[in-house]
């Protein structure tokens, strides 16, 4: 017969079957899983989606977290853009959409595009909003789902930014505020511990293109990438990864991965296949 027992047990639970150390990152406090009891026969091996989530900023990187792993991205080699992603607004929201962190590459908070403040805590918004504990879906993605004729046309609009959110380079983040936000083009990640999804990611200052990347390093400096790994939710660029729901544009100078893929077309339909033969043939 299945019995139940109090928690205090736990402390023998390395001898039972299916209990496992949950690895604990070098930047971000790890969150155990709460549970009031336990139950004598029904342990399992396999971690279950959202054990791990907190529901709170305990999960995610704060302030001096995040700013140690935005210092450090960019120096893992091309991020491509316009300045390689070194001026960037970073935020992190936990699993509920409030603010938690953030930080600028500068010291002058101005010296960073001052509009990319709001962006970065909507895509970290977003990246949450719109991903689940099995399913990562990564702001990139959803550029063309968002479009006229797909299936999610006007997400863009919804989930407006709360405007009490808005506010000065120099100003501080509304910490524990849901500010909200849809963003649909690069530069948003959801985060995960495990098979938990813990909160999102936001990168802005410089191309969609160079956000991602950017913001690639940081979810997987701080590890908190999903299950399936980092790339699970990458940008897909049709011009090299062929037709896609996914699509997303190429940018100016875009990279992905240590590798340079092109460039955004200029405007007016009669340079754009020309550009293309030529981009392509530089590859």
């Amino acid at each position: 017969m299945t019995r139940t027992l109090p928690l205090v047990i736990a402390a023998g639970c390395a001898l039972a079957a299916g209990c496992k150390q949950h690895k604990q990152s070098d930047e971000v406090h790890v969150s155990q899983p709460a549970s009031a009891e336990m139950t004598v026969g029904a342990a399992s091996s396999v971690e279950r989606y959202g054990e791990r989530a907190a529901g709170s900023c305990a999960g995610v990187p704060d302030d001096a977290a995040l700013q140690r792993l935005l210092d450090r991205a960019v120096t893992e080699g091309e991020a491509g853009g316009f300045a390689n992603g070194r001026n960037e607004w970073a935020a992190v929201v936990d699993r509920e959409g409030r603010v938690c962190a953030l930080v600028a590459s500068s010291k002058d908070k101005a010296a960073t595009w001052p509009g990319s403040k709001a962006i970065a805590l909507a895509k970290a918004f977003t990246a949450n909003a719109f991903s689940s504990d099995s399913t990562p879906m990564s702001t990139a993605r959803l550029y063309t789902l968002s479009l006229p004729g797909h299936s999610l046309w006007g997400a863009g609009a919804g989930n407006p930014l709360d405007p009490g959110c808005l506010s000065a380079p120099s100003q501080g983040a509304p910490i524990g505020r849901v500010c909200g936000g849809t963003i649909a083009f690069g530069g948003g990640l959801p985060l995960y511990q495990g098979r938990s999804r813990v909160g999102g990611l936001g990168l802005s200052g410089d191309t969609p293109c160079a956000d991602h990347e950017i913001a690639k390093r940081i979810r997987q400096d701080g590890r908190l990438d999903p299950e399936a790994g980092g790339l699970v939710d990458d940008i897909v660029y049709p011009s090299v990864d062929g037709p896609s729901v996914y699509a997303h544009p190429l940018c100016a100078n875009t990279w992905r991965n240590g590798k340079h893929l092109g460039d955004e077309p200029p405007e007016g339909a009669a340079s754009r296949p020309a550009f293309a033969a030529a981009s392509a043939a530089s590859r």
